[in-house]
């Protein structure tokens, strides 16, 4: 007889974790896309300004992802991923051009925050022990109203840190979000902090094995195919509209929708899901790898708080950049590049670039917004939901996404 089908609409992360959690099980897997390529905010493409593919956007993992790594793992990409040997961070404050290494311990015991060598210039344990606020149960509230937004401690960690976890302002995060940030890395001590990067790009390490993985599992993918509406009789999703054509739904057949919010959103109409969003901006220049830049450095005191090192190029990334939308490429790139040069002690003109600027790249990760978040479940029994703005406990990240996808195809 013929198998039910599960058709997962979206071919970004959370929609090929699904398919690769049901891929060669007793489902027809079927994959649809609307864009030519699959990925969404985690993919490479080729550049013409620069001449080489960079990513469309810069993310980072951390070695407590288990999503992630067994996600990587099964389609074959994990060997894509560089990173030391333990848990460290290149920091550089540019105000007053110090630097410094992060350096968390191994275990869960965290006796590196009294060794001076290992953590931020002029903070003190008690500074570390902060964290231990957001770990206590409490009603959501913002990060704002938990944790002392002042001195280094706060400046030069907690705020950089949590602002790249959550790419929202952390005085007005949720504390909650903040919470399952720290709980899954730093309180699990340095094995679960190493940082990890796919250094040949993000479609090598995420998105080509995972078409080569479910093309070798019989799953149909097609791209460039919008999924226009759903109709729904008796509780269910019955039939499919890509406006070339209508895809009935046998009995048994499944629907996992892993789009971002505001399309659901326009499939959905009247389902909760968050309504505000915060700003990404990347910026990529066209230079080979300096000998004295590690892979990965935090920048304080700079327009872009992190700088990514590739073989042949810098990226920089700017988390909550609402208020760099409308500033000039040009202008933009020109900052970024100030502040790389003043890093790297250079007087080289600026080289090739391009920016990236994201208006939505992710769901505002504050109380309001959490609080919108629906489930994996929906009203309808054969239509689930996948993506990092789902209600994963964790704020809108790679190890949200996969997690998502993942659930959906255990509850298929």
């Amino acid at each position: 007889m013929e198998r039910p089908a599960v058709h997962i609409i979206g071919a970004g992360l959370a929609g090929l974790a699904a398919a690769v959690g049901l891929a060669g099980g007793r489902y027809s897997v079927v994959l649809h896309e609307a864009a030519r390529q699959a990925g969404g905010r985690c993919r490479s493409y080729y550049d013409s300004a620069l001449g080489t593919a960079i990513d469309n956007g810069n993310h980072l993992l951390l070695s407590g992802n288990w999503a992630a790594l067994e996600y990587l793992a099964k389609i074959g990409g994990k060997d894509q991923l560089a990173g030391p040997h333990q848990a460290e961070f290149a920091f550089a404050d540019l105000a007053s051009g110090e630097r410094w290494l992060l350096r968390p311990n191994a275990g869960p015991v965290p006796w590196w925050i009294f060794s001076k060598g290992r953590r931020v210039p002029d903070t003190r344990p008690v500074d570390y022990l902060e964290a231990l606020r957001l770990l206590m149960p409490r009603k959501d509230t913002s990060l704002g109203k938990v944790m002392r937004r002042r001195g280094p401690g706060w400046e030069r960690l907690w705020r950089p840190f949590f602002l790249a976890a959550l790419n929202t302002e952390p005085e007005a995060a949720s504390c909650r979000l903040a919470a399952a940030v720290v709980r899954e890395t730093l309180a699990r001590g340095g094995l679960a902090c190493k940082p990890l990067i796919a250094a040949q790009g993000l479609s090598r390490a995420f998105i080509d094995p995972a078409l080569a993985y479910l093309g070798k599992h019989g799953v149909a993918i097609h791209f460039d195919h919008r999924l226009k509406a759903i109709e729904f009789d008796k509780g269910r999703a019955c039939a499919l509209d890509f406006g070339g054509g209508v895809e009935r739904l046998g009995g048994a057949s499944k629907v996992i929708l892993a789009v971002p919010p505001y399309a659901a959103t326009q499939l959905l109409p009247g389902m909760a899901m968050p309504q505000a969003y915060r700003a990404i901006v990347n910026a990529h220049f066209k230079i080979d790898q300096p000998v004295n830049l590690p892979p990965l450095l935090g920048i304080i005191n700079g327009t872009a708080e992190w700088i990514f090192a590739f073989r042949d190029r810098l990226s920089a990334t700017i988390s909550g950049a609402d208020g760099l939308i409308d500033v000039p490429r040009e202008k933009l790139a020109a900052m970024i590049w100030h502040d790389i040069s003043k890093l790297l002690h250079m007087t080289m003109p600026l080289p090739p670039w391009q920016i990236i600027k994201e208006k939505r790249a992710t769901f505002a990760a504050t109380v309001e917004e959490n609080v919108r978040r629906p489930g994996a479940k929906t009203c309808f029994s054969n239509l689930l939901l996948a993506g990092d703005w789902t209600a994963t406990g964790l704020p809108a990240t790679v190890e949200g996404a996969i997690r998502s996808g993942f659930r959906a195809a255990e509850l298929v």
